[in-house]
């Protein structure tokens, strides 16, 4: 009898498929990235990797909501952490996510800068001649866009310094910057669209990355960058979505991809389009594609994340008052 039930057993194991062990991964990531990560998957692959990366884009907010909707994202490139941190509370992502990678899991940054048509009509240099009568300014609203709420946050610390922390004139000097918006795009790459193929504005306001690429791909006899002289630093989280990984066995693959991303390789490609890199050797090497700037952060400037989301960016906060103004 044992013997039956032995080879029955055997003929059943023999009989069932193993559980395909995934051979992509999909890595969720923000509007204005794609090339980016174009560059860094081909990198990736070069390196000896099989695995295939499939890609989504758009406003990080807006992948965070598919993800809590079911989006089978085995890892997301965000540029905020307030949408890692939506991913937390909805038990997608673990809390200790920001110690899995080095530089609390943020391999490269960057900061709102300007972009400016050749010439520089308008003369722009810094953040209070985007309140200029007659200057008609280009970002994506920050309702809806990341890089649209560091613009919000990097031309607020301005005013902070330049009206020596009064709200009134602070205030007003916000008003007038979103009243010469002539448009709120949803996310980056649509208001970089809106900028240099639909001309729209006077000057383009989005992270120097994207202000450095798009003088790159459209030529500096057409376009400037601007540099201001204080910006806020914009650090692009990754995470792990460990609900997705864990149902389909994939937390190897996903954790191999995010840690190519830190390595000198993966610095090599960021840094190569015009992202900062936290790998010394690698910063060095381009050091002169990249001017000083002055970057305040979220914790000096706004006493953190969870503050800044309640007092500016909660409905009824100081974002909110700045609209109803208009």
């Amino acid at each position: 009898m044992h013997k039956l039930l032995a080879v029955a057993a055997a003929v059943f194991t023999l009989g069932t498929p193993a559980f395909a062990q995934p051979t992509d991964i999909l890595n969720a990531s923000y509007d204005i990235a794609r090339e980016l990560f174009e560059a860094q998957n081909a990198a990736y692959a070069a390196s000896g990797a099989t695995v295939t990366v499939n890609q989504s884009h758009a406003g990080t907010s807006t992948q965070a909501r598919a993800i809590l909707e079911g989006l089978a994202a085995d890892v997301v490139t965000f540029n905020q952490v307030t949408d890692i941190a939506r991913l937390v509370e909805g038990g997608v992502v673990s809390e200790d996510w920001a110690s899995e990678f080095p530089n609390n899991a943020a391999p490269f940054y960057s900061f709102p800068a300007f972009l400016v048509r050749a010439g520089n009509p308008k003369g722009i240099s810094d953040w209070g001649d985007l309140a200029g009568d007659g200057v008609q300014v280009i970002f994506p609203n920050p309702k809806t866009s990341g890089n649209g709420r560091y613009t919000y946050l990097a031309a607020r610390a301005w005013a902070v310094e330049e009206y020596a922390g009064d709200e009134a004139q602070i205030e007003a000097f916000l008003t007038k910057l979103f009243a010469n918006v002539p448009v709120f795009e949803t996310g980056g790459r649509a208001a970089t669209t809106a900028f240099t193929e639909r001309q729209l504005g006077d000057v383009l306001v989005t992270f120097e990355a994207e202000v450095l690429s798009v003088r790159n791909q459209l030529g500096a006899d057409n376009y400037e960058a601007v540099i201001p002289s204080v910006s806020f630093l914009s650090e692009f989280p990754v995470a792990i979505v460990d609900k997705v990984v864990d149902a389909r066995g994939s937390r190897d693959l996903a954790k191999a991809y995010l840690d190519f991303l830190f390595s000198p390789a993966g610095q090599e490609v960021a840094a190569a389009n015009f992202h900062r890199v936290r790998d010394e050797t690698v910063a060095a090497a381009h050091a002169a594609d990249f001017p000083e700037v002055r970057l305040v952060t979220i914790e000096d400037a706004f006493g953190g994340w969870d503050k800044a989301s309640e007092e500016h960016f909660a409905d009824g906060g100081l974002l909110d008052r700045v609209f109803l103004n208009q």
